[in-house]
């Protein structure tokens, strides 16, 4: 095993300035209250092993086969087998959702996104690049979503949502980045609409949104451990662009998130 540790300092603060509301439980924490506003991103430690990744947030404890997400201290495997996929996937960096609910930035879920290992093939053009330059550079991006390997995101819900509700958020990040929703963008929509109306999803519910390929994305959920089940398929192109640019475009709906994994590509790149 080659050990690769980053000696950089961790991210400054990020403000997340998303102001609509979701239907939130136990929002009165003091905990919540005081530091909801905060939004720290994950750097990471890095060990490479063979074809897989492992990683871990330096502010985060770290097991033999787990990574806590530093700010909910949600816990995330660093290896899964997602139902849909050929193989396992490998973690690739961690963060959260921030909401504003009644002024005060509460923490909705924790995010672990998740990789085929093979996904360092697709981007040896962007070889040696450092994070500040994969932070800006939207073709590393479309290509891990273009890439034909398999890709999942891990959500872990931190307090009680309804399902209208969580789809309601899923919408604005996803209906705004489709220029022009055609019949089936609709249907897709329309399925994933369903997915979620009538759940209550309580604090750690576990969902996975897997890209098996670019047009066709996997939807799991389970109440209380890592789903083992395919719960739905959004066939639309355009529908599953949309999701992943919400998450790792310009504007990300989690930061931190986004900031984990680039430090994670920077560690695969060189």
């Amino acid at each position: 095993m080659v050990g690769l540790v980053s000696t950089r300092a961790p991210f400054t603060t990020i403000h997340s300035r998303s102001t609509f509301k979701l239907g939130i439980s136990r929002c009165n924490s003091l905990n919540s209250l005081r530091y909801g506003l905060e939004c720290p991103s994950s750097s990471l430690n890095w060990s490479l092993k063979k074809d897989a990744i492992s990683l871990a947030p330096r502010a985060s404890v770290e097991s033999v086969d787990y990574v806590a997400e530093p700010a909910t201290k949600v816990k995330f495997p660093k290896e899964v087998t997602v139902p849909g996929c050929t193989k396992s996937l490998v973690l690739l960096g961690t963060g959260y959702r921030e909401k504003v609910f009644a002024i005060i930035g509460v923490k909705v879920y924790a995010a672990g996104f998740f990789v085929n290992s093979s996904i360092k093939e697709h981007l040896s053009s962007s070889k040696g690049k450092i994070e500040k330059e994969i932070s800006v550079d939207s073709s590393i991006f479309n290509s891990i979503f273009n890439a034909p390997c398999e890709k999942s995101l891990n959500i872990k819900l931190v307090r009680n949502v309804d399902g209208k509700t969580f789809w309601d958020a899923l919408n604005d990040v996803i209906t705004p980045r489709i220029k022009e929703i055609t019949g089936t963008d609709e249907v897709a929509l329309s399925v994933f609409r369903t997915t979620f109306m009538d759940r209550t999803l309580k604090e750690g519910t576990s969902i996975l949104l897997t890209w098996v390929e670019p047009s066709m994305l996997l939807i799991s959920v389970s109440a209380d451990r890592l789903p083992s089940n395919v719960d739905a398929k959004i066939e639309s192109s355009n529908v599953n662009s949309a999701l992943f640019d919400g998450f790792f475009g310009d504007s990300p709906v989690s930061p931190s998130l986004k900031s984990s994994v680039v430090s994670g590509l920077e560690a695969i790149l060189n």
